[in-house]
């Protein structure tokens, strides 16, 4: 079994990436689903969350607001690092059994797991392979103001929380350009897929 760290910055494709891995074959973990699973109402990181937080973080049903929550943590530093202390090490935890599940399945499966927060959480330490998906800073802008109704100056706080591209791109073992069309990405993402699947590269 092989683990694979499939990261990037915000906005740069790396959900379309990740669903590229698995349709050729890879067992998929996705860091924010495992995120929104472990802050579910009622379990120990949602307490501790409106603990540091309040109640301001709520939606009227007791869910969190992703979106209130977000505005107080990616313009405070030291708010950001006290939710990532709360989430963090329970994602860290899923994503180990969810891994070991995987590999009794298929001793010989690749595991991608997608995590925006890679290197800034530690978790390059725990993978055997790294890819990094990569855009133009116009490209997040574009899409996060799409995607997530921010405005020009909120999208570049967001960018500029996360470590820079750059020094990713530095880190990495294979690098995609999350602009090309899906049908280029598709014959990228194969041709890193299949040598992953060798007994060399683990």
């Amino acid at each position: 079994m092989i683990l694979v760290g499939l990261t990037g910055g915000v906005a740069t494709g790396k959900s379309t990436i990740a669903k590229i891995f698995k349709s050729c074959g890879a067992v998929l973990i996705d860091a924010d689903e495992l995120a929104r699973e472990v802050v579910q109402a009622g379990k120990p990181a949602w307490r501790e969350i409106v603990k540091t937080f309040g109640r301001s973080v709520l939606n009227p049903d007791h869910t969190i607001n992703r979106h209130a929550l977000g505005a107080i943590v990616f313009d405070h530093p030291a708010q950001r690092r006290a939710l990532e202390r709360i989430i963090h090490p329970r994602v860290a935890r899923r994503q180990a059994t969810l891994t070991q599940e995987a590999a009794r399945k298929n001793p010989k499966a690749v595991v991608v797991y997608e995590v925006p927060l890679l290197f800034e959480a530690g978790v390059d330490k725990r993978v055997d392979k790294i890819i990094v998906v990569a855009t133009d800073r116009e490209t997040q802008i574009a899409r996060l103001k799409r995607r997530n109704g921010l405005t020009r100056s909120e999208a570049l706080r967001r960018i500029r929380s996360q470590m820079p591209l750059k020094q990713k791109i530095k880190r990495a073992d294979y690098v995609l350009d999350g602009t090309m069309n899906k049908r280029v990405l598709a014959r990228r993402v194969a041709r890193i897929f299949l040598p992953l699947q060798t007994s060399d590269n683990r």
